[in-house]
């Protein structure tokens, strides 16, 4: 698969997904040719139709995983191939929708409390308060903090994208606490 794959990565580095998508992308395309033992390009919809079914019944692949190795397939068929996709013959697996755990008041503050390191005890309540996922944290600037409007700028977040999210009160009391240690 060494053209395809060249002209694969092209293709996603073109489309500019981030480094661990297309590294994700080109281990299911790996697997799916390891598979068959051919390359992707001799295969089809049945094959590609097969091979979903069996990570998902033989490999007890999570929905998660599904949708990646369908993302991968799709993005080689429908980019890096121009063949069309057909929807209808190769369904998506359908991803349940699950309310994320939120801890309780006593919960966070039990976290908070057992946290001695003053500069820990801040970058938890900005994850928590904030909704950041640490990736985005340890990218976080003192000016992506604005203190007029209670926000915080996060940039270049998941799926590079830029926001905004809430500043708590308390949140920016443990900021100062730890700004002026």
């Amino acid at each position: 698969m060494g053209r395809l794959r060249n002209r694969m990565i092209m293709d996603m580095e073109l489309k500019n997904l981030s480094p661990r998508t297309i590294k994700t992308y080109l281990r299911w395309m790996e697997q799916f040719a390891i598979h068959y033992g051919k390359s992707p390009e001799e295969l089809g919809d049945e094959e590609i139709r097969d091979y979903l079914h069996y990570i998902l019944k033989d490999r007890k692949a999570s929905q998660s995983a599904m949708n990646q190795a369908y993302s991968a397939l799709k993005f080689f068929y429908e980019k890096t191939l121009q063949r069309e996709w057909n929807g209808s013959k190769i369904p998506r697996s359908k991803i349940p929708k699950k309310l994320p755990v939120v801890l309780s008041q006593d919960e966070v503050q039990r976290i908070f409390s057992t946290t001695r390191n003053l500069k820990h005890v801040a970058a938890f309540m900005v994850i928590y308060s904030g909704g950041l996922r640490v990736g985005e944290a340890v990218k976080l600037k003192f000016s992506d903090i604005d203190r007029e409007r209670m926000s915080i700028r996060v940039r270049q977040g998941k799926g590079a994208k830029d926001r905004y999210t809430i500043l708590g009160e308390r949140t920016l009391e443990a900021l100062r606490e730890y700004w002026h240690a």
